[in-house]
């Protein structure tokens, strides 16, 4: 019996460490994305007018893709000095002849297996290299109408990365409003706190820029299915390539609305983190050691931090079993940690919560999604057993709907 206690409390020290860990992580960030709070895109004369090619790669988007487009060119940006670039796979025939009306540059991809870096490289093999920067967006996604010029002054300041703030564009559903709440979690942890502290910021996958030749000859390495962004991102910190990132820079994009979407888009999500760990870890750890490159290590870590769904329903889920067993049955040694730490973990993952989410979500809307939030939890929890082979294969959100 000693034996059996003294491996279940060497698994309850780990999972301790891990969470504790995980929510001073989130709690440091989300203090320093305050100093960061309020900063703005100054309004001046560019230095430089960057020719933009934006790409937004779609498959079977005609619910969305031609209000897309339209939006698309609703820039303050010179029209001469960006195209719209469609890359269209798996559309409907009208939908093709809607986007052939419009002022864009279409083209059209067939794969025997789709994905969105194939889908990116093969626009770039076809729009060769008239282009200064390539800027990336999903295809539901609207910019506001100065994005462009705001990211382009970023790359006046000398950036050849730049994210956008992804912010929702639907809030009419509670899991939508948990969806945008997590997106706005993980901007002002992983993108504002990153860069107040000098680090880069996260890559999101849509409203990104980057120098067009350095984006083109990175992406001819990349090979996956899921979460190509996250190998963009990590080769690039490897190579201490600073991301910048224009809280200020909207772009809108649209929420899940179902819980079947979005235990899907976490299980690819989720799929993803745990392969670029495995492929990065001792990389990461080299580069830390013998190249002083914090950024780099600092993104392979969080590939194995958990979502912040999990963090806070795990820690919240742990914290109330000890304690009713260490206040109920004070003689047992089935838990070796004293039960007010687990609070404590707990306490510290909801203040870096309330640190991060924007004032706006203060309301009684939220209250009302709050109540799906176990649902959220449990769909992404039962998402951990389901990762095998979610990688390498092409899961599909479809949106407008």
């Amino acid at each position: 019996m000693d034996y059996i206690y003294f491996i279940l409390h060497i698994i309850e020290y780990t999972i301790f460490i891990y969470l504790g860990l995980s929510a001073i992580y989130i709690l440091i960030f989300a203090f320093a994305g305050k100093l960061m709070s309020g900063k703005k895109s100054k309004n001046i004369k560019p230095v430089k007018l960057r020719k933009y090619a934006v790409l937004i790669p779609g498959y079977k988007e005609d619910n969305v893709i031609c209000e897309v487009a339209i939006e698309s060119l609703k820039q303050d940006y010179p029209t001469d000095c960006f195209d719209i670039v469609i890359i269209a796979d798996s559309f409907q025939p009208e939908t093709i002849e809607k986007l052939k009306l419009l002022p864009i540059k279409l083209i059209e991809v067939v794969f025997e297996k789709s994905t969105k870096s194939k889908a990116l490289n093969k626009a770039m093999e076809v729009l060769g290299d008239k282009y200064d920067v390539a800027l990336v967006l999903d295809a539901d996604n609207i910019m506001e109408t100065g994005f462009i010029s705001k990211i382009n002054k970023a790359f006046d300041d000398g950036f050849q990365i730049v994210q956008g703030h992804r912010i929702a564009k639907n809030t009419n559903t509670s899991f939508a409003i948990l969806d945008a709440i997590s997106e706005e979690l993980n901007n002002h942890i992983f993108r504002k706190g990153h860069r107040a502290l000098g680090l880069s910021s996260a890559l999101i996958g849509s409203g990104m820029a980057f120098d067009y030749s350095l984006f083109k000859k990175r992406m001819l390495e990349i090979n996956a299915v899921g979460g190509f962004d996250k190998e963009l991102e990590l080769t690039f910190l490897r190579d201490k390539k600073k991301i910048e990132y224009i809280e200020d820079a909207l772009v809108y994009d649209e929420k899940v609305q179902k819980v079947e979407v979005f235990e899907n888009q976490r299980k690819r999500w989720l799929s993803a983190q745990f392969v670029y760990f495995g492929r990065f870890f001792f990389s990461g750890l080299y580069h830390l050691l013998f190249k002083r490159n914090i950024d780099f290590f600092d993104k392979v870590i969080q590939m194995i931090s958990p979502p912040r769904i999990l963090l806070i329903g795990i820690t919240g889920i742990l914290a109330l079993i000890i304690s009713l067993v260490q206040i109920f049955t004070p003689t047992t040694d089935f838990f070796s940690i004293p039960y007010s730490y687990w609070i404590i973990v707990f306490i510290i993952v909801v203040l870096a919560f309330i640190l991060s989410i924007p004032a706006k979500f203060y309301n009684r809307e939220t209250l009302n999604a709050l109540l799906t939030l176990p649902k959220a939890f449990t769909s992404m929890f039962l998402s951990l057993f389901k990762l095998k082979g979610a990688n390498k294969k092409f899961i599909h959100t479809q949106h407008g709907t």
